[in-house]
């Protein structure tokens, strides 16, 4: 099968390139460059797409063919929750992972940020009956708030979009079985920091399992106790962590802002 989106049509601008979008732009790119810099990319599949603030329906997505270390803020794809193209672009989009991101945009006011890869210590943990054990501090970031999609194969259909999204719920991150991770943030930053903290978990528990020994497993109250901590009021995460990340890809090469 092809896995490339033709648009089924246009939606002309609404107008000039605003400096919210803008910004919006380079934070996108920066999470892609930020994912090929941590070894989380696969190829040129999985996707992070962005809302395009003051545009209801409108998001920002990768342009299919590219790797997570070409993209940058101006080959961003603009696109609609019906799949038509926004403005120009001489890009193509990933067919499943439109369908995929349509649904949580489309499902979920707050999900500004989706983010979906298919990382190997996230798909290694799906694949265990029990996923994501809280054995470990970034772990119980995740504790009773972590959700669980069943395998469909490679065909995501609008009907499993809608089993998808119920799954997930008002639920931060997702690990859908066999397949990958996902979070949703308020921000660009929010998702990547989530999803940085949900990897991290993932690896902690391999390489805990990889020894052959049973593991320490803290009770259910100190577990609830320290999510809750996490939580921390549902402030916004990655406020803090965001302009360092930012700082050190500058470091490396500040061609994503372009």
């Amino acid at each position: 099968m092809s896995f490339t989106h033709t648009p089924t049509g246009r939606v002309a601008e609404t107008g000039p390139l605003s400096d919210a979008e803008q910004q919006t732009r380079v934070d996108l790119a920066a999470a892609y460059r930020l994912a090929a810099l941590n070894g989380w990319d696969d190829l040129i599949y999985t996707h992070i797409s962005a809302s395009v603030p003051g545009e209801p329906g409108h998001f920002l997505i990768n342009p299919f063919g590219l790797a997570f270390d070409e993209v940058r803020a101006s080959n961003l794809v603009k696109i609609d929750i019906e799949g038509k193209l926004v403005g120009e672009s001489a890009h193509a989009v990933n067919a499943t992972g439109f369908a995929l991101h349509a649904a949580v945009h489309a499902a979920r006011a707050d999900a500004f940020c989706v983010m979906h890869l298919h990382n190997t210590a996230g798909v290694a943990v799906s694949i265990q009956p029990a996923g994501l054990l809280p054995a470990s501090q970034h772990a119980l970031r995740f504790y009773g708030c972590l959700a669980y999609h069943d395998y469909e194969g490679l065909a995501f259909t609008r009907a499993e979009g809608q089993r998808l999204v119920a799954h997930l719920a008002d639920k931060p991150a997702m690990l859908l079985r066999n397949h990958g991770t996902l979070t949703v943030g308020r921000t660009v930053a929010e998702a990547y920091v989530l999803m940085a903290t949900l990897i991290k978990a993932c690896e902690i528990q391999l390489q805990a399992q990889a020894c052959g020994a049973e593991l320490v497993v803290p009770g259910d109250a100190i577990a609830a106790r320290t999510a809750e901590q996490l939580y921390d009021g549902d402030a916004i995460e990655g406020a803090l962590e965001w302009p360092a990340l930012l700082r050190k890809l500058d470091r490396i090469d500040r061609g994503y802002r372009d």
